[in-house]
């Protein structure tokens, strides 16, 4: 397992940036290609929030539903799903079979940190069943992690 030559850090850099460029256009498209990249209405939301969490759990080998609810519980107004609010005030005991892109917004340290097509299909599973078990949730991850990869 990791043995790339970037910081893990610097490979969250563009995750954690797309998402807080993109944050203000998540509920109204942009058609404008000379868009400002960065305003007063940028911010981070869920989807950095639990990029972090994953690459936490890989980092520091710890559970991928322990490291997700600790920080979904340090930042509980980043703009979670329904769902996943349920889901975190039960301390993430089971997964709720969604088949939604949450699992696919934080699965990019996976596709860092692992070094064959194997592990990181296993491992995008892994992060994605926590909460998005459906087939098409792990799926959606394990294309993102191995488009990555």
């Amino acid at each position: 397992m990791m043995n790339h030559s970037l910081h893990p850090r610097t490979c969250l850099f563009g995750a954690i940036a797309g998402d807080i460029i993109g944050s203000r256009h998540e509920w109204k498209a942009c058609t404008d290609p000379q868009f400002t990249l960065f305003s007063k209405s940028s911010k981070f939301t869920d989807d950095s929030v639990l990029t972090i969490a994953v690459a936490d759990a890989i980092l520091n080998q710890r559970g991928y539903v322990e490291a997700i609810v600790e920080y979904a519980r340090k930042y509980p107004k980043a703009g979670y799903g329904s769902f996943f609010r349920r889901w975190i005030a039960n301390d993430g005991v089971e997964p709720y079979n969604s088949f939604g892109n949450g699992s696919a917004m934080r699965v990019s340290p996976v596709a860092w940190a692992f070094q064959t097509e194997e592990e990181v299909l296993r491992e995008s599973e892994h992060s994605a069943a926590v909460t998005h078990n459906h087939p098409e949730g792990i799926k959606g991850a394990q294309s993102v992690a191995l488009a990555i990869h």
